[in-house]
């Protein structure tokens, strides 16, 4: 036997450190590889065996902590997932006729194509539905997008599966953002619910779910009551009352929304009322066809931009407002120069020719686009809607309150700080003397019945992301808009925004109560006993002018 000298030694560590850590190495790709070949035959065991062996197969593919598991399980919970007999390949398929487009459930590619009796369905119950569901939380409360997370948690807060108490221990303990920790805890509160805890578990998950204060932690505390033992009853009903009174408050901010929503159509409608009406006294019953043209106006700008410019659709309202305000604001002052300018001081000569024009109008508008609905299509930022502090709000209405308010503030700018406006102001106090002073009173009517034609074009564009447009759109608003400016106080424009905004908050208090139908009735009422009081309305001018 030969020793080996000191100077071989360290050749003999160096070759052993080498050994181990290629050992090392080969260990660790190996259970890598053992790891993904372990997954695809779980997925091949899931037709496999009775549901509850199918339970514990999903439980194990869940263990792995492949998130690529998840369009996989959520197929299989809807009944979407299929194994091709021959090859025991588990996909997802597409009907193409007598035969079907495969996909592989794991990967998502394309596994080509195979007769429809070449396939069979993966069936399950509501028993392996609930252990999908586990497991998909488990997968997607690790997700590095804690938009994932708190779905997941959301989910398991509807489910309240006490199952899921200590995955969602697991998921809590490392859970850094606040919003994601807060929902998995209301989820943890709701399991508890489920199991036998003790009376100050069950009276802190009741304080954890009634701080929520939604209608789903009402429901999951009031189907508690009902099982409830006294020692624990008091905690539950105190969340209950605490909740109710949270929806209360929330009911009422939701209605003022709605009324704020409503009032900001109202006042697209009635702005340009308020200057043709309350300045130049002229009862324009074609104001709602202005409206109406507004709205086909922008139906064809977005049909051109769609066959011509797809790519600029999500401009399309950018293109359609100067467009609508000016094809308006030039009918308008057609139909001052045409017709209104012969009915000066003649009020029911004025109130007959509008209203019979406005049948002109409907008329050829139906012969143009005919009589169907027309749907002007909403871009992505004017799309779906969003939760603010429990209240529900569309994105479409909220733009368009922003809108109105910013249309109302560019018509303050016109009349107080404009030649125009100024002009207009003179004009409607003393005719005479303006003209006496240079003022071509003539064209000063005209372009004030143009500029408030314009103003209803531009609430057409505005109506036609909320309503279908049609020849009839105009006529749902002209009474409102009439009822606004009358009670506001005529000719000012002040007067126009508040009572836009009472008219439409009352209707939507009103409504819960009365029905639409009624709620209008009794709002009307309202208004002429309050014209019988307040002749001039709310805010009352001391002469004809706009009041800015």
């Amino acid at each position: 036997m030969v020793t080996p000298t000191i100077r071989s030694i360290p050749g003999i560590v160096q070759s052993r450190i080498a050994f181990l850590a290629i050992a090392v190495l080969a260990v660790v790709f190996s259970g890598l590889a053992a790891q993904a070949q372990s997954i695809e035959e779980l997925v091949r065991q899931l037709p496999e065996g009775s549901y509850s062996d199918r339970g514990k197969v999903v439980a194990q593919l869940a263990a792995t902590g492949d998130v690529r598991l998840v369009p996989l399980l959520e197929a299989l919970a809807a009944g979407e997932l299929n194994v091709v007999e021959e090859t025991g390949q588990v996909v997802t398929i597409a009907p193409a006729g007598d035969i079907v487009r495969l996909t592989d459930a794991l990967t998502a590619e394309e596994a080509g194509e195979a007769p429809k009796s070449a396939v069979e369905r993966i069936r399950v119950n509501n028993g392996l539905r609930r252990a999908v569901r586990a497991a998909i939380g488990q997968l997607t409360l690790i997700s590095d997008s804690a938009a994932t997370r708190r779905s997941a948690a959301e989910a398991m807060f509807a489910a309240a599966d006490p199952d899921n108490l200590a995955l969602l221990d697991e998921a809590l303990a490392q859970e850094e953002n606040a919003g994601v920790r807060r929902t998995m805890e209301q989820a943890r509160a709701a399991s508890i619910l489920k199991t036998d805890a003790s009376a100050e578990q069950v009276a802190e998950a009741v304080d954890t779910i009634s701080a929520r204060g939604d209608r789903a932690a009402l429901g999951i505390l009031t189907a508690m009551l009902g099982q409830a033992g006294d020692d624990v009853r008091p905690a539950i009903e105190d969340g209950i009352e605490a909740i109710e009174r949270h929806l209360a408050l929330l009911d009422v901010g939701q209605n003022v929304w709605y009324g704020i929503s409503l009032g900001s159509v109202l006042l697209l409608a009635a702005i340009g009322l308020a200057i043709t009406f309350g300045v130049m006294g002229v009862i324009n019953m074609a104001h709602g066809e202005m409206v109406m043209i507004g709205a086909y106006t922008t139906f064809v700008v977005q049909n051109i931009v769609r066959t011509s410019f797809p790519g600029l659709f999500e401009w399309t309202l950018a293109f359609a407002l100067p467009v609508a305000f000016l094809v308006t604001a030039l009918i308008g002052i057609a139909i001052e120069r045409g017709i209104i300018r012969w009915l000066y001081g003649r009020p029911l000569e004025t109130l007959l020719a509008t209203w019979g024009l406005s049948l002109i109008i409907q008329q050829a508008v139906r012969s143009i686009f005919g009589a169907s609905n027309r749907e002007v299509g909403n871009p992505s930022w004017m799309s779906g809607s969003f939760d603010f502090y429990g209240i529900a709000m569309t994105w479409n209405r909220f733009w368009i309150v922003l809108f109105a308010l910013a249309v109302f503030a560019i018509l303050l700018v016109v009349m107080k700080r404009t030649a125009l406006g100024l002009q207009m102001r003179a004009v409607t106090q003393n005719r005479r003397m303006a003209s006496s002073m240079g003022i071509r009173t003539p064209w000063v009517d005209a372009l004030t019945f143009g500029l408030g034609s314009g103003i209803a074009g531009l609430a057409g564009v505005a109506l036609s992301q909320i309503d279908n447009v049609s020849p009839n759109l105009g006529q749902g608003y002209i009474i409102d808009s009439f009822m606004v400016v009358v009670f506001g106080g005529v000719g000012n424009l002040w007067g126009t925004l508040v009572g836009a905004l009472t008219l439409g908050v009352v209707n939507k208090f009103l409504e819960p109560y009365a029905g639409a139908v009624l709620a209008k009735i009794l709002v009307l009422v309202f208004i002429i006993l309050f014209i019988q009081k307040r002749p001039r309305g709310l805010f009352a001018l001391k002469g004809r002018a706009v009041e800015a």
